[in-house]
């Protein structure tokens, strides 16, 4: 209901708009990809002069939803949005790439210390139905069971590599990954195709069931995560495998192997999640 009186880019590559490549100036930079000029943002777009209608959520994005646009806003591994009250201090100015002002006072800021995340800009909502429908499969955490459960493809592909492929089913990172794997005792190297109909259930359930605990408990601070408030998460006190490689499985005392699948440093029991 608030309205917005007034929007600063403080860096222009965390923000993509309209008429910028594919993924935004700074993917195309980390990709090596020759820069162009970049084009002026619409401020309808970015808000300015609107109106906040929504908040939206998709998997791990974000949509802040105005009477002029959509922003869609993605946190990436080190991202952060702060609501400041009026009158208040930040609590860093430290890499803020854009701020908001409120009518009536107040800021919101996004903050993004490697800038893995960023900040599109849609034209409208059924634009931003289209985008996920295209991008993004269910979301994990609202997504029926048997929904979930039939995004898994037959393929020789790694489950955990399936898992963290947003399209296949959205909102699931390293570390969900990983927890609901070992709930469901799946071995995260397992080709998808292997699966039987019943491990697949099993393993919905499973990531129902972690990112619903995870929620409750603010989610995982383990380095720099905090909410909206600044209030770090302790859902990283009942973490089962992440981060715990050599030590005691939980549920057999097995001691938890780590190895690379899918890219990513997994971590797994090899009694309670067979490779077969």
């Amino acid at each position: 209901g608030r309205r917005v009186d007034r929007v600063t880019v403080h860096r222009r590559d965390v923000v993509v708009g309209p008429g910028d490549p594919p993924g935004g100036f700074a993917r195309n930079r980390r990709a090596g990809t020759p820069e162009g000029p970049k084009p002026r943002l619409p401020r309808a777009l970015l808000l300015e002069g609107g109106r906040i209608e929504r908040v939206r959520r998709h998997g791990k994005q974000l949509a802040i939803v105005g009477d002029g646009g959509v922003l869609v806003v993605h946190l990436g591994m080190t991202g952060g949005l702060e609501c400041v009250a009026p009158g208040a201090r930040t609590s860093s100015g430290v890499h803020v790439h854009v701020t908001w002002r409120l009518n009536g006072g107040g800021r919101v800021l996004f903050r993004d210390p490697r800038r893995f995340g960023g900040v599109w800009l849609i034209e409208s909502e059924t634009a931003l139905e289209d985008r996920w429908n295209r991008t993004l499969g269910p979301d994990a955490l609202a997504a029926h069971e048997r929904t979930v459960a039939d995004r898994v493809p037959a393929s020789t592909r790694s489950i955990k590599a399936a898992l963290l492929d947003q399209r296949t089913v959205a909102g699931l990172g390293n570390i969900y990954a990983d927890e609901a794997l070992h709930a469901a005792c799946l071995h995260p190297a397992r080709a998808c195709a292997g699966l039987r109909r019943e491990e697949r259930l099993g393993l919905a359930r499973a990531i129902g069931g972690i990112l619903r605990q995870a929620v409750k408990a603010g989610g995982s601070t383990i380095r720099d995560f905090a909410s909206a408030p600044d209030t770090p998460g302790g859902y990283q006190r009942a973490h089962r495998v992440y981060g715990r490689a050599g030590g005691a499985c939980f549920t057999c005392d097995y001691p938890l192997e780590s190895g690379v699948i899918a890219g990513r440093t997994s971590v797994w029991c090899p009694r309670c999640q067979p490779d077969e």
